[in-house]
């Protein structure tokens, strides 16, 4: 399973999800970190899986966004470890 974390450079709950972040990594979760805010390529890749974050998120494309592209879904904003960690293992 691979989960991509969708963030923005100055995004005060993006900075506040790194750590857990980082902790879920070194427990061994996969996932690819994507700053959209600063670099155009990450940007459209996030705009290309709009269909599936959408409906999850609102109407933008607003960000912390993990995205779970096998799974088709998607967890917005900032959350607790124990939330985050339990998302993944769903």
């Amino acid at each position: 399973m691979s989960i991509i974390m969708f963030h923005g450079a100055s995004c005060p709950h993006c900075h506040h999800m790194m750590p857990v972040v980082d902790r879920l990594i070194k427990e061994g979760f996969k996932i690819e970190k994507l700053e959209v805010w600063n670099n155009e390529d990450n940007a459209k890749k996030m705009r290309g899986l709009r269909d599936i974050i959408t409906p999850s998120c609102g109407d933008g494309l607003g960000v912390p966004a993990f995205v779970d592209k096998e799974k088709g879904r998607v967890l917005c904003g900032e959350c607790s470890y124990e939330e985050l960690k339990e998302w993944l293992e769903e």
